[in-house]
């Protein structure tokens, strides 16, 4: 009896050991996988419902016989939305070109797509009630002395998109950064701050990239005349004040006199239209190395007088 079960067990052994050894091997064959994709279309859900995506690929046997054995789990895959061509309300199509760059996430890391079964592969993603909304910043700055922004702070994206019912959305008309502080700034900031989540709403983007412009400067103070504009033939408007003082930051250094070409004016045909005859004080031809200006006082009080002749 001993030679007997000697003899299936050596047989078993073998069939295992070449069974090994003809799985470990490379084959090709065509794969069948079910993909989910994830993207940001605008207007459409984050997730497309599941799609069948099949090529040959080649992995050892083992592999193979591992995916075509296991349940059709979806694989999925986060899609830029510019990889997408349109093809009807609601189905978006992926070119086999295109699938290559996702094809590890598709097939998994030991198997090579040789070539898909297809050109393209369509999926289906269903309508959503969308706003687009700014993003606005939450900024606690504090600059050391003599250090400013030099512009607005920038966001990217500077927008979002909110998905939620339509009742949710009539509410809302931006969307807040959580609070980026900073302490005696002295150069520009750049980083990633995230999005305030909104209850009951989903955001196309959960962060934003900023960046914010920092110089030095240097105030100078002037009291300077104001004119006129649009003044009609005939015709005299009385200024109370006559000048004002004007507090200029400019970018540091300062190669010319901020004052040379600027003027500072109220415009008669604003005053024409004003029932109390009070004017804004405006400025024209600021150099572009003026950062900000403070006019003191922003109103003259006009009155009319015609000329005398």
């Amino acid at each position: 009896m001993r030679h007997p079960v000697a003899l299936v067990l050596c047989l078993l052994l073998s069939l295992g050991i070449w069974l090994i050894t003809n799985l470990s091997q490379s084959y090709s064959d065509v794969v069948g996988v079910v993909v989910v994709a994830e993207s940001s279309l605008e207007g459409y859900s984050r997730q497309s419902s599941p799609s069948s995506v099949a090529a040959r690929c080649t992995a050892t046997g083992f592999r193979l016989l591992s995916m075509k054995l296991s349940k059709p789990r979806p694989n999925v895959i986060e899609v830029d939305p510019d990889a997408f061509e349109a093809k009807e309300d609601g189905v978006f199509s992926l070119s086999s070109e295109v699938l290559y760059r996702y094809a590890e996430g598709i097939f998994g890391t030991h198997c090579t797509v040789e070539s898909f079964l297809s050109k393209a592969f369509d999926f289906h993603f269903t309508h959503e009630n969308y706003r687009k909304v700014p993003v606005k910043g939450v900024l606690l700055l504090d600059f050391k002395p003599q250090y400013m922004a030099s512009a607005p702070v920038r966001f990217t994206p500077d927008s979002v998109i909110l998905y939620a019912d339509p009742d949710r959305l009539a509410d809302l008309d931006a969307v807040l950064t959580r609070p980026v502080v900073q302490k005696d700034i002295r150069s520009s900031l750049n980083g990633i701050v995230e999005l305030e989540p909104i209850s009951g709403v989903r955001l196309s983007d959960t962060r934003v990239t900023y960046n914010l412009d920092v110089t030095r400067y240097v105030e100078v103070i002037r009291t300077v005349p104001v004119s006129v504009r649009n003044l009609p033939d005939g015709k005299v408007l009385n200024l109370f004040p006559s000048s004002v003082t004007v507090k200029f930051r400019c970018a540091f250094p300062v190669y010319s006199d901020p004052l040379d070409d600027v003027e500072f004016y109220v415009d008669y045909e604003e005053f024409a239209r004003s029932l109390t005859g009070s004017c804004i004080v405006h400025s024209s031809r600021l150099p572009s190395s003026v950062l900000t200006i403070d006019i003191s006082p922003e109103v003259c009080e006009c009155v009319e007088n015609f000329e005398v002749r």
